[in-house]
């Protein structure tokens, strides 16, 4: 073909230069982002990392100052404490929602982590990624009407949130581990993972969820039963190799008495520890009393008068200006006062101090209209004048705050013929008072609808000074501080069936029954059943489920039978 005609075909396949292909564009565009994701999620030839830990840490975190922050996360009005919405049975809806959403997002990387599913994980930091920052940057500022450089808790929550997405990204890049064995605080035999161990395992249903989240998401042919079992044995021989290296580390001389430091150390500690237990309930409950005690004085203080069933014949109020706060000078003049009293009333005076009691001034002259119906009226003066019985008038005080309240100055029981009355001679413990009725002629209309009546009450032998007031020493228990309502809300008994028999049901369980372990927890060497029970958990992550069966039951024979475990965990030679 001449020369001329190949570079005319040639032309001819070039475009033009103005006509962009739009194919052509979209795939320049579609190539990095498919070799990005490829890169991504095939990860056969990086090494492998396991940041799950931490993650869950991270998680943990988040979760604790949603609960200590909450009132960040809403309104202003609504910036309560959260303990005190839980003290009155009250839970916020959004805190439910938040504590909710955090929880279910540590559920879901758990099963991710357990499925070793990359994609999963990486669409589902994608959806996380973007929907809390729509929520910290936009909803929760519209909400809380703050901005985010002025929430302090929410910045602190997004930090550490941060922290979490850094290693869900590093652990994408890197890909999930092929082999899960264990709990990540299993893989060392010292003090540090022994008690951190040991307090993952204290946390209530922390280790039942883990065990039930792991059967559910990892293939495996034991059933919730036996993979529980598995579990617990791996836990105990664990624990039990911890002590073990201990002993190789601190070992004890043969024959050799135990050090006095070791004696008065650990059991010294375990004296003090169950004497707190047993006097705690007596020692909180008289310090909240006494020594941390907030005063809780009175603010408004209602007396009301009442004559059998008939309307209540006195009703006042004293505001605070009315109520006075007792001096050490009163207090002492109270005391020697009832000095020479039966014992009774010093021993209940001695419970408070000065500041505990005020005296509270009512006006004699009630406070509202004495309104009766005339055949009530009528049949209240045929029981008066009958004067066959005493008729009693209770008198009831109403407070506020609420909080015990003891009045001195009870009125006493007296018979009533119509005013003025006077009372009879009661006890020495009573005051004697007198209940008056006043009747004033109204401004308009004739005859007996034209009077407006009311009562008047006021000591027999008050000062003139004092005019009508009858003065109330009014005693007032100290109520807890906010941070410890919870616990003195129990009272004594309480704290006793709630905490302490609780706490001794607990300790007794490392005291008693002892005996029946002994086959399973003094074991001298436990590496080979170590191994056993290592064996199974790489079994089931290589998919060599039939051989996991079988080590299944080559462990439950070895536990019970007792002389192959002796052979097992016989010292090495």
């Amino acid at each position: 073909m001449p020369r001329s005609g190949r570079r005319g075909m040639g032309m001819d396949l070039q475009p033009t230069g103005h006509l962009s292909p739009v194919p052509s564009r979209a795939q320049n565009m579609y190539q990095p982002v498919r070799g990005f994701f490829h890169d991504i999620l095939h990860t056969q030839y990086r090494a492998a990392t396991d940041v799950y830990a931490f993650m869950f840490l991270a998680d943990v975190v988040d979760f604790i100052i949603i609960i200590f922050g909450f009132w960040a996360f809403g309104k202003h009005s609504a910036a309560a404490d959260i303990t005190s919405s839980l003290s009155d049975d009250q839970v916020p809806e959004a805190f439910l929602v938040m504590l909710l959403i955090q929880f279910t997002t540590m559920v879901i990387d758990r099963a991710l982590y357990l499925r070793k599913t990359v994609l999963g994980k990486l669409i589902f930091q994608v959806i996380l990624v973007f929907s809390i920052h729509l929520w910290m940057f936009f909803i929760l500022p519209a909400v809380t009407e703050r901005l985010f450089s002025l929430n302090t808790v929410a910045q602190l929550w997004y930090f550490v949130k941060c922290i979490y997405f850094s290693l869900s990204a590093y652990q994408i890049r890197c890909g999930y581990p092929t082999r899960i064995l264990g709990n990540f605080l299993t893989k060392k035999y010292n003090h540090l993972n022994l008690f951190l161990f040991q307090g993952f395992r204290l946390v209530p249903f922390l280790v039942e969820l883990r065990a039930v989240m792991d059967w559910v998401w990892t293939d495996t042919t034991l059933s919730l039963s036996n993979w529980m079992c598995v579990e617990d044995i791996y836990a105990n021989i664990f624990i039990i190799k911890c002590s073990r290296e201990t002993e190789k580390k601190y070992p004890q001389p043969k024959g050799q008495k135990k050090k006095k430091i070791v004696k008065y150390g650990m059991g010294g500690l375990i004296i003090l520890f169950l004497v707190a237990i047993i006097w705690f309930p007596l020692l909180f409950m008289s310090l909240v009393r006494s020594v941390v005690g907030v005063v809780n004085h009175p603010i408004d203080v209602t007396v009301t008068l009442k004559l059998g069933g008939y309307e209540p014949l006195f009703t006042m109020s004293a505001q605070q200006q009315s109520i006075q706060p007792f001096t050490p000078q009163d207090y002492e003049a109270l005391t020697n006062e009832f000095e020479r009293q039966p014992v009774v009333a010093m021993q209940f005076i001695t419970l408070y101090g000065y500041e505990d009691i005020v005296t509270a001034r009512i006006e004699g002259s009630s406070g509202s209209l004495w309104s009766i119906s005339p055949p009530s009226r009528e049949q209240m003066r045929r029981e008066l004048q009958n004067g066959s019985s005493d008729i009693t008038l209770p008198a009831a005080a109403r407070w506020v705050p609420l909080s015990v309240v003891h009045m001195m100055g009870v009125l006493a029981s007296m018979p009533c013929p119509d005013p003025p009355v006077h009372p009879a001679d009661g006890e020495d413990s009573y005051l004697g008072v007198e209940v008056q009725l006043k009747r004033e002629r109204s401004g308009s209309g004739q005859g007996s609808d034209s009077f407006l009546e009311w009562w008047v009450v006021r000591l027999k032998d008050a000062p003139a000074r004092d005019g009508n007031i009858l003065p109330m020493v009014i005693f007032n228990d100290k109520v807890s501080p906010p941070s410890l309502g919870f616990l003195a809300g129990y009272g004594i008994m309480g704290l006793y069936v709630s905490i302490v028999l609780v706490i001794g049901k607990f300790v007794r369980g490392f005291f008693s029954e002892i005996s029946h372990s002994i086959m399973f927890e003094e074991l001298p060497c436990v590496d080979r059943i170590l191994k056993l029970c290592q064996d199974i958990f790489l079994v089931r992550e290589t998919g060599e489920l039939e051989l996991e069966e079988e080590l299944y039951a080559k462990l439950i024979f070895l536990y019970r039978s007792p002389e192959t475990m002796i052979k097992w965990t016989r010292e090495k030679e």
